[in-house]
């Protein structure tokens, strides 16, 4: 005989249902505790489970004192990793500024970023995916929060090797660009990258900074650039926020 499903699942159930449905709207609050248990003919302790369940699921959002919230929606921010960094494409358009702005700007929105730069030892993975010694290395750190209308949806973190972009305009806390990359104009030019992505909870501080809801679970892409010679020059870490991102690439069959 099969076990009847626990109340708290059937609320939920209505809920989900009327959040799915347009019944209950993004950023709308919902009834308070009091009100749902009346509603519901439940305890108070069973309504918390059905909000718990729907907050776990990233569909609610609390705040201390104010109740539940439909979490609000995102417009999706499109990154094309086939094309983004890649220099016949910033040639062929004529863009010298920074590609992840004019893709964003392409698609309506207004893009900006705060920006700060620091000299100091890089995390041991970034320290091997640059060949340098974890114990001694030092990298030139370009901590980025990219915002989009305002609000904000990814950090991107770039690790350079000290002794090779020392005195270069990396060095400055300010958007730059150069035509061809700010590498390349120093010299120094990406012929391939290496990418990964792993999914995971975000930390304290990505909460943090990208002001996170509860169950946002964040997709880590790491770049890594190398010259012609295989010569690793620079780590780029993106923490995307799963709740406004869209991952795009295209890939040959050849």
């Amino acid at each position: 005989m099969a076990k009847p499903i626990p109340r708290y699942h059937a609320i939920a159930d209505d809920l989900r249902l009327q959040i799915e449905k347009g019944q209950l709207a993004p950023g709308q609050k919902l009834p308070s505790e009091e009100e749902l248990t009346t509603a519901y003919n439940v305890s108070r302790n069973t309504v918390r489970l059905a909000l718990g369940r729907l907050t776990e699921e990233g569909l609610l959002v609390s705040a201390q004192g104010r109740g539940s919230f439909v979490r609000e929606r995102y417009a999706p921010a499109v990154w094309n990793w086939t094309t983004m960094e890649s220099r016949s494409v910033h040639e062929a358009n004529h863009t010298a500024g920074d590609q992840w702005a004019s893709q964003i700007a392409a698609h309506g929105h207004e893009p900006r970023q705060e920006i700060r730069v620091s000299i100091r030892r890089p995390p041991e993975e970034v320290a091997l995916q640059l060949q340098l010694d974890p114990a001694t290395a030092l990298t030139v750190v370009r901590e980025r929060i990219r915002y989009v209308d305002h609000e904000p949806y990814a950090l991107a973190d770039s690790y350079f090797p000290e002794e090779l972009v020392r005195n270069t305009p990396l060095m400055l806390p300010e958007d730059v660009s150069a035509p061809g990359g700010v590498l390349a104009s120093a010299g120094l030019i990406q012929v391939r990258y290496s990418d990964e992505i792993t999914v995971r909870m975000p930390t304290r501080e990505e909460s943090e900074r990208l002001v996170l809801p509860a169950a946002t679970p964040v997709a880590v892409h790491r770049r890594t650039g190398y010259d012609k010679d295989g010569k690793p020059l620079r780590v780029m870490i993106t923490t995307l926020p799963g709740d406004r991102h869209v991952i795009r690439y295209d890939v040959s069959t050849d």
